[in-house]
């Protein structure tokens, strides 16, 4: 069963009006998105973004039951822009990969379930976790682990899997991750998790695409229209933090002028001037949620 994370302080950080326009970025399986629209009524829409085609199908028959004033498109968020002409109330991003996807092992995100390595958010796409696995050298698999996984060991375990070539499954994958690290390393926790993040980073190149979308999303955003970013790794939340910080910032240059260039002035304000991370109650009943972080900016 997947649960929403973060999904309360998420909806109250939007701060939905009845009659405005929403984005949900990623709607996986419809937990934002849902309570968003609870929150419209007729005169306000809800427009959404997903990759995965069995998510649109299972979200567009949730949404369904709750109003008809909403619209999914089939895509990745990064072409947000080319979709959506009129500007917006507020948008969410939930950056995690939703819990039916990991549980599929079909879809080969899980190294405790055996599936064929794929990792695809999007079907459609060509390259998949067997490609990275099977075709990267070793330079690009080293540089895959240690920046998108921050794994330590990404020297040894990219070694390992140039060794055992041609890895099929995510079991296969698992064992040669288990057999190239240190004994110490694997008692402190599942030595697999950072190369099997980073991997999927690289399959749906989450990072690559990350930046521009949420500059494409502010641009997007009336004044006093709001964005909200759930991150679930360090990488991501880096990313966010930064480009915030940036757009809620006076140019230092201004400080010392008289009168301040618009291109100067900052273009938003912090709402969050610490990530909000979930509470005890939540960590509670949903694990997958301890690395969550939202951040939320207003534009000015």
């Amino acid at each position: 069963m997947h649960k929403s994370v973060l999904l309360m302080e998420a909806i109250e950080g939007l701060n939905i009006k009845p009659d405005g326009t929403y984005i949900d970025a990623t709607l996986g399986f419809a937990g934002h998105s849902g309570e968003i629209l609870k929150r419209l009524e007729t005169e306000g829409f809800l427009f959404a973004f997903d990759q995965d085609g069995y998510a649109i199908n299972y979200s567009t028959e949730k949404l369904n039951t709750i109003g008809k004033n909403f619209k999914i498109f089939h895509t990745n968020f990064k072409n947000m822009k080319e979709y959506i002409d009129n500007q917006v109330d507020g948008i969410l991003f939930d950056l995690g990969v939703s819990s039916p996807q990991l549980d599929d092992a079909e879809r080969g995100f899980s190294f405790h379930k055996d599936a064929p390595l794929d990792m695809r958010m999007d079907k459609r796409q060509s390259l998949s976790a067997y490609n990275v696995v099977n075709e990267y050298p070793f330079q690009k698999l080293v540089e895959i682990l240690f920046i998108y996984g921050e794994e330590v060991n990404a020297k040894s375990i990219s070694l390992g899997i140039i060794n055992s070539r041609p890895i099929h499954t995510t079991l296969e994958l698992a064992e040669v991750i288990k057999n190239n690290v240190p004994v110490s390393y694997r008692k402190k926790s599942n030595p697999c998790r950072k190369t099997f993040q980073a991997i999927r980073i690289e399959v749906n190149k989450e990072i690559e695409i990350l930046e521009n979308s949420l500059m494409n999303a502010f641009e997007l955003l009336k004044p006093n229209g709001r964005l909200c970013v759930i991150t679930f790794h360090s990488l991501e939340d880096r990313i966010v933090k930064n480009l915030f910080k940036k757009l809620s910032s006076d140019d230092e240059l201004s400080k010392k002028l008289p009168i301040v260039p618009e291109n100067m002035k900052a273009k938003a304000k912090l709402i969050t001037k610490k990530g909000i991370k979930p509470s005890e109650e939540e960590l509670g009943t949903n694990k997958r949620s301890r690395s969550a972080t939202l951040r939320i900016i207003e534009k000015i």
